[in-house]
């Protein structure tokens, strides 16, 4: 059962839910479909949460960071905060240096109250409706996110939509992990593997133009472990814009990481990258069906604030993985899509898998 948490400024209660399977238990709530807490029981039998967030539910309503929360109906950014479908241009909010729209806009539905469709002790499913017009997305949406931890310590993140309309459907979750437990320092020492050739690079304001970098002999090869203070301060001008890493990842998809006992309607899921503490007492794989990883080592993390242990989160005090179709791509048409046909149900599905 739910337990009332809080209430909007408005007056709407937000319930929060637990479940747990395996060496895994975690706190969601439905104000934005958010990942509260997520625990692991590591082997000397002691619990450690690994994802960032706040004590009082009254500061998920501004999270400027985005802890946890699920991000739609487009994740990431969208140059010049427009895009045009079937012959018609949208305008989006300008929330990103009054320029660009990001992650849909501050009033999107990570900063809304959820319905509560389904609730178990190893999964809970959010709804919400989204109407036509909503954050200037045409289509009246149906969003659905469920959350569910198996036996073999996996967090599984699946999302459903379906519009009336062809639209933009781009979800993702933005959680921030630190392996060593939330407030424990930075996440500078993280060792990261991910399996991409290439790379979006970005302009000034971090939107892709279509040019598709090599990340051959750059600071941005991860197709090895490397821990992230080996070369996040290097020269490079792509790390010098985004004051460290905030890029997207071409995944490769290679067949060796192919994991199909994930595939489902009709997709494949592949591993895209791996994350661990330098001394390997804990990895996180990080699988999806989508085209690109954004890798976010909170380079903007304000250094300011307490976390829910009362904690100081320190800048790139968490790193982000978000599976998501490429940032901008809905005006790159070299890139697959983010567009979902009116009255078909759109599915995807990210997997965390804690070793």
């Amino acid at each position: 059962m739910g337990q009332i948490i809080g209430k909007t400024k408005d007056g709407k209660d937000i319930t929060a839910y637990v479940i747990s399977g395996g060496r895994l238990t975690a706190k969601v709530m439905d104000f934005g479909a958010d990942l509260m807490e997520l625990h692991v029981q590591m082997k000397d039998g002691s619990d450690r949460d690994i994802v960032l967030g706040y004590k009082d539910v009254e500061q998920y309503f501004f999270n400027d960071p985005n802890y946890g929360f699920i991000i739609g109906r487009n994740a990431n950014r969208i140059g010049g905060a427009s895009f045009t479908l079937d012959g018609v241009t949208y305008s989006l909010e300008k929330n990103d240096n009054k320029i660009n729209n990001l992650h849909s806009g501050f009033t999107s539905i990570q900063r809304r109250v959820w319905d509560t469709k389904e609730e178990a002790a190893d999964h809970v499913t959010f709804a919400i409706k989204s109407p036509d017009g909503d954050l200037g997305f045409p289509g009246n949406m149906e969003i659905e996110v469920t959350y569910t931890i198996d036996s073999a310590d996996r967090l599984i993140i699946d999302y459903k939509g379906l519009s009336d309309k062809r639209t933009v459907f781009n979800p993702t979750n933005h959680t921030y992990f630190n392996l060593s437990g939330e407030g424990n320092g930075d996440i500078l020492d993280t060792e990261v593997c991910i399996h991409a050739d290439c790379f979006t690079a970005t302009d000034n304001h971090s939107i892709p133009d279509g040019t598709d970098t090599a990340v051959e002999g750059t600071p941005m090869d991860f197709r090895e472990f490397h821990a992230i203070n080996e070369r996040i301060e290097d020269d490079y001008e792509q790390l010098r814009m985004a004051g460290g890493y905030d890029h997207n990842f071409e995944l490769s998809k290679d067949e060796k990481w192919h994991r199909s006992e994930f595939d489902h309607d009709g997709k494949k899921e592949y591993e895209a990258a791996e994350f661990r503490l330098p001394d390997k007492s804990l990895q996180v794989n990080v699988i999806t069906d989508l085209p690109g990883v954004q890798m976010y080592t909170g380079n903007y993390i304000s250094g300011k604030e307490y976390g829910k242990s009362g904690k100081l989160y320190v800048r790139r005090g968490g790193i982000a993985f978000e599976t998501q179709y490429f940032p901008n791509a809905v005006n790159v048409p070299k890139y697959e899509q983010p567009v979902i046909e009116a009255g078909k149900p759109y599915f995807s599905k990210t997997i965390y898998e804690i070793i």
